[in-house]
């Protein structure tokens, strides 16, 4: 297997070190806990909508940029 080596700053280090079980590598701890999270680009086009709903989220955008002093058209 081929191995790479990086550097880290020591604040990183203590945080993967803290993650961290007992019989793992630290190349283990970096596999683990990304595989546990997705690229957000990954999730577009899985949700499942009609246009009914894409128009009351839509709204709900509008106003909450009304709401929050946003008056710009974003959508």
């Amino acid at each position: 297997m081929t191995t790479k080596t990086i550097t880290i700053i020591e604040d990183a280090y203590n945080r993967l070190k803290k993650e961290k079980e007992n019989d793992e590598s630290f190349s283990d701890v970096i596999i683990r806990i990304t595989e546990k999270r997705s690229v957000l680009k990954d999730s577009f086009g899985k949700w499942e909508t009609n246009d009914k709903e894409m128009n009351k989220i839509s709204d709900e955008l509008k106003d909450s940029w009304k709401r929050f002093g946003n008056h710009e058209n974003r959508m």
